[in-house]
């Protein structure tokens, strides 16, 4: 491990600037094997007619992010039980979109995997993930309120015997967890719509993740939340409109699972979803706008997920990322003060 373990907040910083510098340093390299190999991004059909300029830009991005990210954490991080768990958790989920991106290119859609395997690779991961941060690094399976108030999940554990070791199954808390890290691991791949805006928001997310590590004096964790961030940042110098690359499901998935993962192994789920609260929105306007149309046959928003609702009013593409940004700062703002309400 680089650097001066007396001065983790020293630690965090370099991780941010080092997974930065590395993503900033092979992104071009990987912009011109995409085009060589022409993986480029197919746009949906039915999207803004702006977007079809984006037809063919070359994508997977996020292989680079984690790419900075495994580098960043083995470098400067010391692989304790859970930054291991959770950078293997994020990087599974990371091939796991990396199989649907190149579905996508390979089948010229923007669909990639159907929704059915995607699911089932979702949720393998969250399964084994949520079983092995309880049995192998002893996280609670509660979740924590503001106020101090503890609901306990664990209530409803099979307890089994293997190689005479107990190994409990919290069958409560593995639901929760696995809508946690799928809900969120949607999301982002939702907000992945516009030039700049997933990269931009998942790392205003993980920065306020990295101080909530932080506090919680996990500095591995605090390492892996800053090098997430780091990663964006240097994607984000290729991203921004107009985009070179985008980051692909092989990108949003990860992001989106590495802020659940975290948010698990600190007991913060619920702050998550505050930090996360944007996601959240572009979640919630897609779930509204299908079920608003097959009820009354009427659209809530002119397009959705909601970023594109914006475009279709007539605001610019950079400007909806640039208020979306401020919108994640506040959401981080507000999830950092509920997080020292917690019990």
């Amino acid at each position: 491990m680089l650097g001066n373990a007396a001065y983790p907040t020293y630690q965090a910083f370099i991780s941010l600037a080092v997974a930065a510098v590395i993503a900033a340093v092979i992104m071009p390299l990987w912009i011109r094997v995409m085009r060589i190999e022409h993986f480029g991004q197919q746009v949906r059909a039915d999207g803004p007619e702006q977007h079809l300029i984006k037809q063919g830009t070359p994508t997977m991005g996020g292989v680079v992010i984690l790419v900075a990210l495994a580098i960043t954490c083995l470098v400067m991080g010391r692989l304790t039980a859970e930054l291991a768990l959770v950078l293997i958790a994020t990087l599974a989920t990371g091939v796991l979109g990396l199989i649907d991106d190149l579905t996508s290119v390979t089948h010229g859609r923007s669909l990639g995997l159907t929704p059915h395997a995607k699911m089932i690779g979702l949720t393998l991961i969250c399964v084994l993930f949520c079983l092995l941060s309880i049995n192998w690094c002893g996280v609670e399976p509660v979740v924590r309120f503001p106020g101090g108030l503890v609901v306990d999940l664990g209530v409803l554990t099979t307890t089994v015997d293997i190689a005479g070791e107990p190994f409990h199954i919290p069958w409560l808390y593995m639901i929760f967890t696995w809508l946690l890290i799928v809900g969120l691991s949607n999301a982002v791949n939702l907000t992945d719509g516009l030039d700049g805006l997933a990269g931009g928001t998942s790392m205003i997310a993980m920065l306020v993740m990295a101080a909530v590590c932080f506090i919680c004096n996990d500095s591995n964790l605090t390492i892996f939340c800053a090098a997430c961030a780091g990663a964006c940042l240097g994607f984000l110098w290729f991203n921004c409109y107009p985009a070179s690359i985008f980051m692909g499901d092989t990108g949003s998935l990860a992001l989106g699972a590495a802020l659940a993962c975290v948010a698990v192994m600190t007991n913060t789920e619920i702050v998550s979803l505050i930090v996360g609260g944007l996601f959240i929105i572009e979640t919630l306007s897609v779930m509204i706008q299908v079920v608003s149309f097959k009820l009354t046959g009427k659209r809530v928003f002119l397009m959705a997920p909601i970023h594109h609702h914006f475009e279709k009013k007539g605001w610019a593409e950079t400007k909806v990322v640039i208020r979306f940004w401020i919108i994640a700062a506040a959401f981080g703002a507000l999830g950092l003060a509920v997080f020292f309400q917690l019990g």
